[in-house]
């Protein structure tokens, strides 16, 4: 165990420098002066510019001015944004748990719909129920999730008014941001009625949820479906029905265990697609996370903002493989006899 962590952190620590090459070059490659791209700072004269210069190491090599810019990154100066001239530090950890909410929420629904339609499917097998199920789920699928969103906001915000059309809860509840998760927020509040804006946060958390979750749900009842059809081959279901036992007990001490071992590494996978839905989503329902945030910082040629920003989804979106991928090998720990962690 101690190998494989020795091996993930490394792999962890060598991605995330070159992840930090890419940001600290996009500061030359991103037009304007170098100096304003990668502080976000405008010097007012010479006198300020001559400080800064030497302050952020410009006048050194290309390794020095990365080595500093990594000490940087440790400490959480990430600079400045053009347009509010706040600390981008501040403004990510503002927008960048919005988006982790929205992603989270449309996961669980993916988990809780998909495995059981899925195990559903695969038990009914190359049946009539199987093939409507397996026609819907790749349908559904085959939607782009932008036009899904834009369907959803027709037709339940805008024709039947029974959804909001955008933010995560009602410019009537001052919520004080203190996790970045809205519900958990709204329970940790004390001057508003939590009640009515938990209930209200809810009504704000269907449409945007519901548009990332169609597709994540019609993928995990594939997948679930796939693989609960390959454990109904395997020998040890049929010694099983050969003793007699339940179909009840067959299911749940054996097709269902085993086939969720396969689906769960899959799950690495899901958390990139999640965010990079919720990213676009974002934008439709002006859930201010990262993704929206994003987007205003390219309309804006906020360059600053635009550097740190990817370099803040690339290292959540790491972070979350390599630890989904190492629950995997703690939970089945097989997998090491024929694979050496790669993610």
């Amino acid at each position: 165990m101690m190998q494989i962590l020795i091996r993930y952190s490394t792999l962890f620590v060598l991605t995330l420098l070159v992840l930090a090459a890419l940001s600290f070059a996009l500061a030359y490659l991103f037009p304007g002066d170098v100096l304003v791209n990668l502080t976000g700072i405008t010097p007012h004269n010479e006198i300020q510019r001559e400080a800064l210069i030497r302050q952020y190491q410009l006048d050194e090599p290309y390794l020095f001015q990365f080595l500093y810019y990594v000490q940087q990154l440790l400490q959480g100066n990430w600079g400045y944004s053009f347009i509010s001239g706040l600390p981008l530090r501040d403004e990510i950890a503002v927008a960048m748990p919005a988006t982790i909410e929205l992603s989270t929420y449309a996961l669980l629904t993916a988990l809780f719909l998909g495995v059981p339609i899925g195990c559903y499917a695969g038990l009914k097998s190359y049946t009539k129920t199987d093939y409507t199920i397996n026609s819907l789920s790749m349908v559904s699928y085959s939607f782009p999730v932008f036009w899904i969103a834009l369907v959803f906001i027709l037709i339940f915000s805008l024709e039947l008014g029974i959804a909001p059309l955008s933010g995560r809860v009602s410019l009537l509840f001052d919520v004080p941001n203190v996790s970045g998760f809205v519900l958990i927020d709204i329970l940790l509040a004390d001057n508003i009625d939590s009640g009515l804006a938990f209930v209200d946060a809810l009504h704000h958390l269907i449409l945007p949820t519901a548009s990332i979750a169609l597709i994540s749900t019609a993928s995990m009842i594939r997948i679930t479906r796939r693989s609960v059809i390959d454990v109904l081959k395997s020998p040890y279901i049929a010694a099983a029905e050969s003793r007699g036992l339940s179909k009840r007990k067959i299911f749940f001490q054996h097709i269902l265990r085993n086939a969720l071992l396969p689906i769960l590494p899959l799950m690495a996978i899901q958390i990139t697609t999640l965010i990079t839905n919720a990213m676009i989503v974002e934008t439709l329902f002006s859930w201010p996370g990262i993704g929206n945030w994003l987007i205003q910082a390219i309309y804006q040629r906020d360059y600053p903002a635009l550097r740190v920003g990817m370099l803040a989804v690339a290292t959540v979106v790491i972070s979350f493989t390599i630890l989904i991928d190492l629950f995997n090998r703690l939970i089945d720990p097989s997998r090491e006899k024929y694979e050496r962690g790669a993610i």
